[in-house]
């Protein structure tokens, strides 16, 4: 075999590899992704949410700030089948000026957890590519707390660690990876449960990324580390909430609506492990009433595989 096919076929081995390594660990930041997690393996992600909120419809002013550190466990039952978990511990506060008069209610503790499966339905390897469509579905326990009181009495359900309620998800997932980048995309629907007179409106979203390679530049075996920029795009629709009056459905005329949220980010990732940010920012918000507009998200946190 000449020195000219040895150099090629070592290329093409150290590109299967790398493409392997990226398989394990690339991901959208913002939503999930169709790529696997290994037979027997374990994926360990901590995310730190930081969520403002703007008041300009309300007479009321209102100045809410969500803080949340969600930590999920992913475990790959086979090659297609994988379970997740997910557990949020929140740092909810709200200041509120009426009639002149400041005051402060706040809350924090664990919140209600996601229980969720995944299954690649659909698999299409190529050399340094890969096309893979999956489905989920699962459910989110009341786990957190839902009847805190604070000197003022009950607190909002919006400042509330738990709803309360059982809600249900299912959704479909597409990556499309290659050497250089990656596109996933998403579309889920949530149904939300009733408790306490009380339901949430349901939502529906749809979610793409895309992540390009930007170090480094050229390949190798030893290459062992990549830097990559990522673009997100999330529409999000989410309808009234609504009341129960004696066994009436009343919708809230000041909740729900739509939102597009742009998501620039970046990632380091490595044979074991992912750092990410990014800062989701609404370009469109086309919300109902008084509903509490968003004024940006920023998320931040890592991925181990194990």
């Amino acid at each position: 075999m000449s020195t000219v096919t040895l150099r090629v076929a070592a290329v093409m081995i150290a590109s299967i590899m790398v493409f392997v390594t990226i398989g394990v660990n690339a991901a959208a930041i913002t939503f999930n992704t169709a790529l696997p997690v290994a037979k027997g393996a374990f994926v360990i992600r901590e995310q730190l949410m930081v969520r403002r909120f703007k008041n300009d419809l309300s007479p009321m002013d209102r100045d809410l700030n969500v803080n949340a550190l969600i930590s999920v466990l992913g475990y790959g039952i086979n090659a297609k089948f994988a379970l997740f978990a997910a557990v949020p511990y929140f740092d909810k506060s709200l200041d509120l000026t009426a009639m002149s008069q400041q005051f402060t209610r706040s809350t924090r503790g664990v919140g209600d957890s996601k229980l969720f499966a995944r299954y690649t339905f659909l698999q299409h390897d190529e050399r340094s590519k890969t096309f893979r469509i999956a489905g989920f579905g699962g459910f989110k326990a009341p786990t957190g707390n839902d009847n805190k009181i604070d000197r003022l009495g009950r607190l909002p359900l919006t400042l509330q660690s738990g709803s309360g309620a059982w809600d249900y998800f299912a959704g479909i997932v597409m990556t499309y990876q290659t050497l250089d980048y990656q596109i996933d995309s998403q579309l889920s629907y949530s149904q939300k449960g009733t408790t306490n007179n009380f339901r949430a409106g349901n939502e529906a979203r749809a979610d793409i990324s895309f992540q390009y390679r930007l170090s480094p530049q050229q390949l190798s075996s030893d290459t062992h580390s990549f830097l990559y920029c990522v673009l997100e795009a999330n529409l999000i629709n989410l309808n009234n909430n609504r009341l129960l009056v004696n066994n009436n459905a009343i919708n809230d005329a000041n909740s729900g609506g739509t939102t597009l949220y742009l998501t620039p980010g970046i990632q380091y990732v490595t044979m074991k492990y992912i750092l990410e940010a990014a800062v989701q920012v609404p370009v469109i918000q086309n919300l109902n009433g008084s509903a509490l507009a968003t004024d940006y998200i920023f998320t931040t946190g890592f991925r181990v595989n194990f």
